[in-house]
């Protein structure tokens, strides 16, 4: 099974317990996911099984959604709602507020995430020091949020968000953020990831629906094709005479028109048929990641 998995993680499952699942459902050894998400957090969790997992430094990964509840009154340690409590307010923002503080935040911010997240300092993830009880100075980092809507009020203070934005960014910490604009202390109290990059929740499935297709023997209809989500990359199609080369992974020379520039990565497809990816240098198409397709022989390169 090469190709993608849309699975909708649950609360309280590790990112790496959904791959261990997956790998038993298909029986593939090689399955990863692209774009951890914590624990706690829910949603879209791309599994990549076989040889699409040569693909991750293809996808566009770059543009994520989240909503999440931000709970005024209370910040913590972790900046969710697992952690120690370290500040109390009672000075809760109406929801007026709530949008306009948000606004200063959308574009490129500086965000300083808490000791209690995988951001590593000297190779170790802050949260295994912090599990420890050392501390450190934790890095700041810039990131970018592309939208704020802030969707209607949850109980016991709770507003729920809607956020687009880049990688890395620390949805825990933009709700902290946001209690310090308000002038009331906020963590996060529950998050789900409804996109990443060309992956969305319509398109995902949950756990259970994995297992009861493949039950029946039906997992593989639910298979993304290891080409869809990499569409933004451009095309080339290889003439037959060229199949020879295809299959070995041997260099492939370029003749026609609309060639891909120097240097530029394509996706090679042979009789309509995805091969994988390759890069122009000079005039020949270098293999970088090749997929052959379903029930075909390739080579090994990438």
């Amino acid at each position: 099974m090469n190709g993608y998995f849309n699975i909708l993680k649950p609360a309280g499952m590790s990112s790496a317990a959904v791959v261990a699942v997956m790998r038993r459902l298909t029986g593939e050894k090689h399955a990863g996911h692209a774009g951890t998400l914590d624990p706690e957090a829910a949603g879209v969790l791309p599994v990549m099984t076989g040889k699409a997992a040569r693909l991750f430094d293809y996808l566009v990964d770059k543009e994520k959604e989240y909503e999440a509840v931000a709970a005024f009154g209370t910040s913590t340690d972790t900046q969710d709602a697992t952690g120690q409590v370290l500040e109390t307010g009672d000075r809760y923002p109406d929801l007026e507020t709530v949008r306009e503080k948000a606004r200063e935040l959308i574009g490129d911010i500086v965000q300083r995430p808490s000791m209690y997240s995988a951001i590593k300092v000297g190779g170790r993830p802050l949260y295994s020091l912090a599990r420890k009880g050392v501390t450190a100075e934790v890095p700041e980092r810039t990131v970018h949020i592309e939208r704020i809507d802030v969707l209607g009020e949850e109980p016991d203070h709770g507003v729920r968000i809607r956020v687009r934005c880049g990688r890395g960014t620390y949805i825990r910490t933009l709700c902290d953020d946001l209690g310090k604009k308000c002038g009331c202390p906020a963590h996060m109290r529950s998050l789900v990831r409804t996109a990443s990059g060309w992956f969305t929740a319509e398109n995902g499935i949950t756990l259970d629906e994995a297992r009861a297709l493949a039950a029946e023997g039906r997992l593989a209809e639910k298979l993304i094709p290891p080409d869809a989500p990499i569409q933004h990359i451009p095309r080339a199609d290889v003439p037959e005479k060229y199949r020879k080369q295809v299959v070995n992974g041997a260099k492939i020379p370029l003749e026609g028109e609309n060639l891909p520039e120097e240097g530029q990565t394509v996706r090679v497809y042979l009789d309509n048929e995805f091969w994988g990816m390759a890069v122009r240098q000079g005039n020949l198409l270098i293999w970088r990641a090749q997929i052959a397709p379903e029930g075909r022989e390739g080579s090994s390169c990438g």
